[in-house]
């Protein structure tokens, strides 16, 4: 078994932090009473801070980087795909020969069948980004959680993957999360390098906001969705363009992120037609 494999079946570290800050308030209640509440109340804040920290795995294990302190990095690009923005982008890493992971939205990758195709058929990876991109997925029942996810992977099996990683909404994760994922067989994915694009809402300097952070593994989150603040897609693509050439000029290398982590992205599933969604699954806005 592998190390992430037995890390989902080990007690997370909120399981250890919440048994021992019971242990230490019953411990206090007989030494000093007043400070009992204490342990409990910091755990308590621990929970509530950490769903917002990507890089946490107090829930459940968490792949935020690479291995080791090799000088490579990799690309993902969130949301998409988008007919306006991911046909320029496939063109610009091919042209700098560069691999990337597309973590897609189920109802984009719906609508948009044709690019989830040209995604793979330029070698590029698939990771499941949940079905509607709820911002408050976390916050649902655990069987809406996991309808989300599960939608998104039949949608995606339609064109004969299976994503073996879900990255969260917002890389947001919740205690529900973990027992999703291990029984689904997948890993949760967030990053370590961002620039504060909010979806690509603010993309001015988002390439010297993402070269300043750079680090050797770094797991790189960006976008391919429509600008809708300052600047467009021409500028967009400028970013991206300064993006690249400055991690080259970096000596950074940049591989795929199964490679950079050494766990699947997705692998190879048996379905029916490309691009299909199965009849079962449809939701209203489907059918």
């Amino acid at each position: 078994m592998n190390k992430a494999s037995t890390a989902g079946r080990n007690p997370s570290p909120a399981h250890i932090a919440g048994a021992a800050s019971m242990l230490l308030s019953g411990g206090l209640v007989f030494v000093r009473a007043e400070m009992a509440a204490v342990p409990l109340g910091l755990f308590v804040l621990s929970c509530l801070a950490a769903p917002f920290l990507p890089r946490s795995g107090f829930f459940l294990p968490v792949i935020s980087r690479g291995t080791g302190d090799r000088r490579a990095v990799s690309l993902t690009f969130d949301d998409g795909p988008d007919p306006d923005v991911t046909p320029g982008l496939l063109d610009l890493l091919d042209r700098h020969r560069l691999p990337a992971t597309f973590f897609v939205v189920g109802v984009e990758a719906k609508r948009h069948p044709a690019l989830i195709r040209e995604i793979l058929s330029r070698g590029h990876a698939v990771g499941n980004h949940s079905y509607h991109h709820d911002p408050l997925l976390m916050l649902r029942s655990r069987a809406r959680l996991c309808d989300e996810i599960t939608r998104a992977q039949e949608l995606l099996s339609g064109f004969g993957i299976r994503p073996r990683a879900f990255r969260p909404p917002v890389g947001i994760t919740n205690p529900r999360l973990r027992g999703v994922l291990r029984t689904l067989d997948m890993d949760c994915v967030t990053f370590s390098c961002r620039a504060g694009d909010f979806g690509n809402r603010r993309i001015r300097g988002l390439a010297k906001g993402i070269l300043s952070r750079i680090r050797p593994g770094a797991v790189v989150l960006l976008h391919d969705v429509t600008p809708s603040g300052d600047g467009g897609i021409a500028d967009w693509m400028e970013e991206m363009e300064q993006i690249v050439l400055g991690l080259k000029a970096k000596g950074y290398e940049v591989v795929p992120l199964s490679q950079l982590t050494g766990r699947p992205v997705m692998e190879p599933a048996t379905l029916p037609r490309s691009g299909a969604v199965p009849e079962s699954r449809k939701g209203p806005e489907e059918k």
